[in-house]
């Protein structure tokens, strides 16, 4: 990687993740809906200032403020909607609606690299960037349309207290809500398996299986689908969100052995999708297990801390892999490392929260 790519990722990527604490307290602070309006219509804005700037001046800084902003402006949407969807949706069961919010997430994913490949080959990217902008104004007029039909009732936020005290009390929530606790580290151990297969599936696939770069293609391919499938099982599901919660850790953690103890590349194919595809299984449990167990006043900055914390384990587990891989045998090694720690993790919290059920201990707001 040349310098200035390192530089692209840190001013594009980087700040997107050190801005969830911060949205997040934002959306305790301020109308929700109201700050996804506003994350839209500045990322329609700034890639049209983008555009403009750099038609007068020229030089890639532009191209570098445009990502970067748009970033944040993402991360805030994300915020917004995490904290708006338990009150829109409150008569529906939680885990169907993240299910389809993930399932709209997954088909982004899919289809918008697919849909801006098409535009680069046909059009300038000066060009492509304005048609984004288009798109962006295009949603927020799709969600003024809904906000004048359905008349969702949000509830307005609480009066703001010190930002001190803002960024203190998701902490806070953290060290005194055993429950809660014990999710983010489920969450982390979760991440740092994500992490690491996705730092080594293209080595892996291409390198040690023999694969070519339409095999690693088409495995990519199967995973959106898989993830899609599952995702659609779980919103129709008539099991409950802890039950899903243990399958999907359990089924990513088997993922996690097959793709390290793997000899053919088949066993690594199901490992994979098995981590990519109930990954996201996991989500849908993680994201309504805290929705029980944050108060709702303080949702907003809890979730962007945990977000932010949980972001954290799957760089590392790109470092270790760079720092303790010189090999396919190190490679491996390590990913069967942090299986092993992740299913230790899962049997330790399961040994606590059984005990903790049993003696009656937690409250159901996770508190000791």
């Amino acid at each position: 990687m040349r310098p200035s790519d390192h530089s692209f990722f840190l001013s594009s990527f980087l700040p997107r993740f050190v801005a969830f604490p911060f949205c997040g307290v934002l959306c305790d602070r301020l109308s929700p809906l109201r700050l996804l309006h506003v994350s839209q219509i500045l990322r329609a804005a700034v890639c049209v200032g983008g555009v403009g700037a750099y038609a007068l001046s020229g030089g890639i800084g532009w191209l570098i403020a445009l990502s970067t902003v748009c970033g944040v402006m993402t991360t805030q949407g994300v915020m917004a909607r995490e904290v708006m969807l338990p009150q829109v949706f409150s008569a529906q069961p939680f885990k169907k609606v993240l299910s389809y919010t993930q399932i709209a997430d997954q088909l982004g994913t899919i289809l918008g690299p697919l849909a801006a490949s098409l535009l680069f080959v046909l059009l300038s990217w000066e060009t492509v960037v304005l048609c984004t902008a288009a798109v962006f104004l295009a949603a927020d007029a799709a969600l003024a349309g809904w906000q004048r039909a359905a008349q969702p009732n949000i509830a307005l936020p609480a009066q703001p207290g010190p930002w001190f005290e803002a960024f203190k009390t998701p902490f806070l929530h953290i060290l005194h809500r055993p429950r809660l606790k014990g999710l983010v580290l489920l969450a982390a151990a979760l991440n740092l398996v994500i992490g690491v297969t996705l730092a080594t599936s293209a080595a892996m696939v291409t390198g040690l299986h023999g694969g070519t770069e339409f095999t690693y293609a088409a495995l990519q391919t199967a995973g959106a689908v898989a993830t899609v499938l599952i995702l659609v099982f779980v919103a129709n599901s008539a099991a409950s969100l802890s039950r899903l919660g243990a399958w999907s850790y359990a089924l990513v953690l088997c993922g996690g052995l097959l793709t390290a103890l793997a000899t053919a590349p088949w066993l690594y194919a199901a490992g994979f999708l098995l981590i990519i595809g109930f990954d996201k299984m996991f989500n849908v449990y993680i994201r309504g297990a805290r929705q029980e167990v944050i108060p709702p006043q303080d949702y907003g900055k809890t979730t962007g801390v945990i977000i932010a914390l949980n972001n954290l384990s799957q760089p590392l587990a790109g470092l270790a892999v760079s720092v303790f891989s010189a090999s396919f045998d190190g490679t491996r090694s390590v990913i069967a490392a942090f299986s092993l720690f992740m299913g230790i993790v899962g049997v330790l919290l399961a040994m606590v929260w059984r005990r903790q059920a049993r003696l009656g201990t937690v409250s159901p707001e996770g508190k000791a």
